[in-house]
C-alpha cells in the first residue's frame, strides 16, 4: 500500500540534534500543484519535498516553500533520501533524482549520510552597492579590502555570498523587507552570510541564510547555498573540502559538509553531505 503520510525530517543534524526541518511527502504522483502548495503552506517549514515517479531518474522531486515552488532544495533532498533509507525503501547505493535543475546523483551510506550532487557552479559576478548597514545592521566597514567582495553564485539556485569578519555574524540584525526587495530586484533566492573560523576549529565557517522573498526569514541549514559557498571558498582560498555550521543563532545548530571534484583547477562537481533525524509525521488524509 502506498505511503500516505506527511513527514517532518530534521536535515543536516549535528551530533544527533538540531538541523533544519523539511516536509516530505512520498507517492505524490497524483497531487496537483495546488494540493502540494496547500500542504507546504500548512506544514509551514522552509521547504517541503514531494516525491513521485520519473521517466529519466530513480525519483522525481519537487520542492515548495510556504509561498511558492522553487527549483531545488539541498536540505529537503537530504531529508527525502535519509527518510527513504530509514523506511527501508532504499539500500546503501547510488541513485538519481529528477529536479527542475536537471538529473542529479545522490548516494546513501550505511550510517545514514546522504551525499547529493549539485549543479556545476554558475558565477554570476560581484554585487555592487549593497547597503549592508541598513540591510543587516552592521557597519559597511566590515567589507574591507582583505575580504573578497559579495558575489552571486548558483549551484541550482542563486544566492548572494557575503563574508564578514569572525565575530560579526551573530551581530547581524536583518531587515527582511530590504532583503526581500533586493532579492526580487536581482533575481536571487536570498543571502548567505558567513565568517571563516580558525583552522583548529571543527567547522571551516559559520553561516546564516536569509530568504524572505520565499517566506524564509532565516533557516538553520541550507544545502544549496552551502554548495555555492564551497565554490566561493575554492575560488578565493583554495579550499576543496569543508564543514559548515549554521543555525546556532536559532538554537538549532546544523552540520553541512561539502566536497569538490577538481580537475585542472576547475570545479567539475559539487557534493553536499549530511544526515538527518525524524521529527513528526501525520496522516495525509485530512491534512
Amino acid at each position: 500500500m502506498p505511503d500516505k503520510m506527511v513527514y517532518l525530517v530534521n536535515a543536516f543534524t549535528f551530533q544527533g540534534a538540531g538541523g533544519n526541518p523539511a516536509g516530505v511527502v512520498l507517492n505524490a504522483d497524483f497531487m496537483t500543484r495546488q494540493e502540494r502548495q496547500r500542504i507546504a503552506t500548512k506544514i509551514g517549514v522552509s521547504e517541503t519535498a514531494f516525491v513521485s515517479q520519473s521517466d529519466v531518474a530513480d525519483f522525481k522531486i519537487e520542492f515548495y516553500t510556504p509561498t511558492d515552488e522553487i527549483d531545488f532544495c539541498g536540505h529537503a533532498t537530504v531529508a527525502v533520501f535519509w527518510l527513504m533509507k530509514e523506511l527501508g525503501i532504499l539500500s546503501d547505493e547510488h541513485y538519481t533524482q529528477e529536479t527542475k535543475v536537471g538529473v542529479l546523483e545522490v548516494s546513501v551510506d550505511a550510517q545514514g549520510y546522504v551525499v547529493q550532487e549539485q549543479s556545476k557552479p554558475i558565477l554570476k559576478g560581484n554585487v555592487p552597492d549593497i547597503d549592508i548597514e541598513r540591510m543587516f545592521g552592521i557597519p559597511h566597514a566590515v567589507l574591507h579590502d582583505n575580504v573578497p567582495p559579495p558575489e552571486i553564485i548558483s549551484t541550482g539556485i542563486a544566492d548572494v555570498l557575503i563574508q564578514v569578519p569572525n565575530g560579526v555574524l551573530d551581530q547581524i540584525k536583518p531587515n527582511f523587507e530590504l532583503i526581500k526587495q533586493f532579492s526580487q530586484e536581482n533575481s536571487v533566492i536570498g543571502f548567505h552570510v558567513f565568517e571563516m573560523n580558525p583552522a583548529v576549529e571543527h567547522f571551516t565557517a559559520s553561516t546564516r541564510n536569509f530568504a524572505p522573498l520565499f517566506g524564509i526569514n532565516e533557516e538553520s541549514a541550507t544545502g544549496s547555498a552551502s554548495g555555492a559557498l564551497a565554490a566561493y571558498l575554492f575560488r578565493h582560498y583554495g579550499i576543496d573540502e569543508a564543514k559548515f555550521e549554521q543555525g546556532r543563532v536559532m538554537g538549532s545548530p546544523s552540520e553541512i559538509q561539502t566536497l569538490l571534484d577538481i580537475k585542472s583547477d576547475e570545479i567539475q562537481k559539487v557534493c553536499v553531505k549530511g544526515t538527518a533525524s525524524l521529527g513528526k509525521k501525520w496522516s495525509l488524509e485530512g491534512f
